[in-house]
């Protein structure tokens, strides 16, 4: 059955958007990759997940598979530009867990969660989900000796991208280009 113009036109709308938040997705991945924080005592490898700032903001306007889509664009796109397959294999294990969990609270508790709440699961999940991740691939449960130190981490910066999440869900709801997802969402 044919798409309607106005069903045509929201599919292209949540294709711009998708696109749009990849891009920025894959910038802020690149840019936080700049910042040496083995220095600061963390784990190689960890960061500040502000990549997560435009997967939960896609939650929240978008429907699952538009989030799960852009999870999957971020990671590859990611992985391809600066890392390894090992990279990739950690990146996206965290990510899905990630999404998963945020994806739950925004669907099944949206009044009961705050953006800034949601955030910080989402953190501690990716952590949770990379840690895992690594523990199989090295055959070893010794690693998740960084559990404790990435936990408070992933709090940490879950505060600070539900922080920004928070503010552009609110400039965003403000562009004509997101009122019939805010609609959905209501």
């Amino acid at each position: 059955m044919p798409m309607s113009s106005s069903e045509s036109a929201t599919a292209l709308k949540r294709t711009v958007i998708i696109a749009i938040f990849s891009a920025v997705a894959v910038v802020l991945g690149i840019l936080e990759a700049q910042i040496p924080l083995v220095g600061m005592g963390l784990m190689p490898g960890a960061k500040l997940g502000f990549a997560n700032i435009m997967i939960l903001t896609c939650i929240y306007f978008l429907r699952g598979r538009d989030a799960l889509l852009l999870v999957i664009l971020k990671t590859l796109l990611t992985a391809f530009l600066l890392g390894t397959f090992s990279s990739l294999l950690f990146s996206l294990c965290g990510s899905l867990l990630s999404f998963l969990i945020m994806f739950l609270m925004v669907r099944f508790g949206r009044k009961k969660f705050s953006l800034i709440g949601i955030s910080i699961a989402g953190g501690l999940a990716h952590n949770i989900g990379q840690l895992l991740a690594a523990s199989v691939v090295f055959s070893s449960s010794s690693i998740l000796y960084y559990l404790p130190l990435l936990l408070i981490t992933g709090v940490v910066t879950g505060i600070a991208v539900g922080f920004a999440v928070r503010y552009l869900v609110d400039s965003l709801s403000k562009i004509s280009l997101f009122e019939e997802f805010l609609d959905r969402t209501a």
